[in-house]
C-alpha cells in the first residue's frame, strides 16, 4: 500500500493538471496594453498566438502548486513546434542511459554514430567539445545552450522513433509526436531509420545501439496543417500550392508546459509520474538550459554571432543588445521556423522572490510563401514574446504570495564553466 501522503501527492497533482485554465485574465491583460499588443489582437488570425501563462504557489514544505490561464490555447490547431522538440528528446536520452544500466555507459562516454541508411550520416568526432569527441554530455550542452540541430538528430538517433514516441504517451503528451530529424530535409522512409551507434570508455566498446527501424505510424489530424499560398521546394523552385505539416513534428503548448513543470518540480509528482533521472541529471539540464551561451567554454559560443539573449525570447526577445538583469534566469526552451517562434520558459527572479512560468507560440508571414526566409521574426513575433514576459513579470513583481519560495536548487555558479 502506498503511504498516505504519497498517494495524496499524486491525486492533488492529477487534479490540478485535470483543471481547465481560466481564459480571461490574459485576454484582459493584452488588451489592458494596446501599445504593446495591439498590432497581433487587431489582425485578422492573431498571428496565431496561443500562450499558456502558470503561477506557482508554495506551500509550507516549498512544494509548489500551480494555476493557469490561458489565451487561445488550442491543441487541435496546429503550429510547428520547432526546435522546442529537442528539450524532450534530451531528456529522454538521459532516461535511456539510466534504464539500460550497462557498466561504464554513461552521458560522457564516447558516441560514434555510424550509417546504415541512405542520407545517414557518420560522426566520429566532435571539435566543440572539451576532449574533441562526440558524446550524449556535449550534445545535451549544445541543444541547451544555442538549439544546435544536428545535436537534436543525434539524439534522435540515439533513442529512436519509436522509443521517443512511446515515452511521449508514458507521460500523458496525448497531444505531441515527434517523428523526424530536423534542419536536413528528413521525411518519409528515412525518419523511420535510426544510426547504429558505439559508446567508448576510453579504447574499450561499452555499449552498441543497432540500427533500428520504426514501423509505427503516428497519426494527427488538425486544423491548420496546410498552410499558405506557396512555398520554395528543395530547388528553389516557387511551388503555388499550400505548405503541408501533415507530416512533421507536433507538440501541443500545453504539452510543452507539461514537460517542463515534471522537469523542474518533480517534487510536485508522484514517483511513478516522474522521469528516471538522477539527481545528476537534473542539475546539468537545469544549469545549461538556464546558462547563456556566452557563459560557457568547450562548447564555446562568442559574440557577435552568439550572446546572452540568443535563445532567450521571452522577457529578452532574443535581442543581442539586450541588458541583461543579474538576478534573473530564464529556464527555457525556444523554437524559431517557418514564421513561428516559441518560448517555454520558468522565469525567476532571485532577489524578488518571484517565479512562473509561460509558454508561448506566434507566427508571422505576411506574404504567405513558406521557405522564402520572409518571416517577420524581429518586427513581431519576437518583440511580442518579450512585451509578453515582460508585462506577466511586472504582475508578479505585485503578486502577493502566502509564503515566498526557497529558490535555491536553481542557484548555479555558472562562472565555473569559464
Amino acid at each position: 500500500m502506498k503511504p498516505l501522503f504519497t498517494l495524496l501527492l499524486s491525486f492533488t497533482c492529477m487534479f490540478c493538471n485535470a483543471q481547465q485554465p481560466d481564459t480571461v485574465f490574459l485576454k484582459d491583460l493584452l488588451h489592458s496594453h494596446p501599445e504593446l499588443f495591439s498590432g497581433i489582437l487587431n489582425h485578422p488570425t492573431q498571428n496565431e498566438i496561443q500562450i499558456l501563462y502558470t503561477q506557482i504557489n508554495r506551500d509550507k514544505h516549498n512544494i509548489p502548486h500551480f494555476k493557469s490561464y490561458s489565451y487561445r490555447l488550442n491543441a487541435n490547431h496546429y503550429f510547428y513546434p520547432a526546435s522546442t522538440v529537442k528539450l524532450p528528446t534530451a531528456i529522454f536520452a538521459l532516461e535511456k542511459l539510466n534504464e539500460l544500466g550497462v557498466k561504464g555507459l554513461n552521458a560522457k562516454s564516447v558516441m560514434i554514430t555510424d550509417s546504415a541508411f541512405a542520407g545517414q550520416t557518420k560522426v566520429k568526432t566532435d571539435t566543440s567539445s572539451a576532449t574533441g569527441l562526440p558524446s550524449i554530455e556535449n550534445y545535451i550542452k549544445k541543444i541547451l545552450l544555442v538549439s544546435d540541430n544536428d545535436a537534436f538528430n543525434r539524439l534522435y538517433e540515439f533513442v529512436g522513433r519509436e522509443e521517443i514516441n512511446a515515452k511521449l504517451k508514458k507521460y500523458h503528451l496525448n497531444n505531441t509526436r515527434i517523428i523526424g530529424r530536423l534542419a536536413i530535409n528528413d521525411a518519409g522512409e528515412s525518419t523511420r531509420h535510426t544510426n547504429p551507434i558505439d559508446f567508448f570508455g576510453g579504447n574499450k566498446l561499452v555499449y552498441h545501439k543497432p540500427a533500428q527501424y520504426d514501423d509505427k505510424e503516428y497519426p494527427m489530424h488538425m486544423d491548420n496543417m496546410m498552410q499558405g499560398k506557396g512555398y520554395l521546394d528543395k530547388n528553389d523552385k516557387l511551388i503555388m500550392e499550400p505548405f503541408d505539416f501533415t507530416q512533421k513534428n507536433v507538440y501541443t503548448i500545453a504539452d510543452q508546459q507539461a514537460v517542463l513543470k515534471r522537469l523542474l518540480f518533480p517534487e510536485a509528482f508522484s514517483k511513478e509520474e516522474r522521469y528516471n533521472l538522477t539527481a545528476t541529471d537534473y542539475r546539468f539540464i537545469y544549469h545549461y538550459m538556464s546558462m547563456f551561451p556566452t557563459e560557457n567554454i568547450k562548447p564555446t559560443y562568442n559574440k557577435p554571432g552568439y550572446y546572452p539573449a540568443y535563445c532567450k525570447f521571452l522577457f529578452y526577445g532574443g535581442d543581442s543588445t539586450a541588458n541583461i538583469e543579474p538576478y534573473i534566469r530564464i529556464f527555457n526552451k525556444v523554437g524559431d521556423s517557418y514564421g513561428y517562434n516559441i518560448d517555454n520558459a520558468y522565469i525567476v527572479d532571485f532577489k524578488n522572490n518571484v517565479e512562473f512560468m509561460v509558454t508561448a507560440v506566434v507566427q508571422s508571414n505576411e506574404d504567405g510563401i513558406y521557405n522564402d526566409n520572409k518571416y517577420e521574426y524581429t518586427t513581431v513575433c519576437l518583440p511580442f514574446l518579450k512585451n509578453l514576459g515582460r508585462v506577466l513579470y511586472q504582475y508578479e513583481l505585485k503578486r502577493p504570495k502566502v509564503k515566498l519560495p526557497d529558490l535555491d536548487k536553481f542557484i548555479f555558479d555558472y562562472q565555473q564553466n569559464k
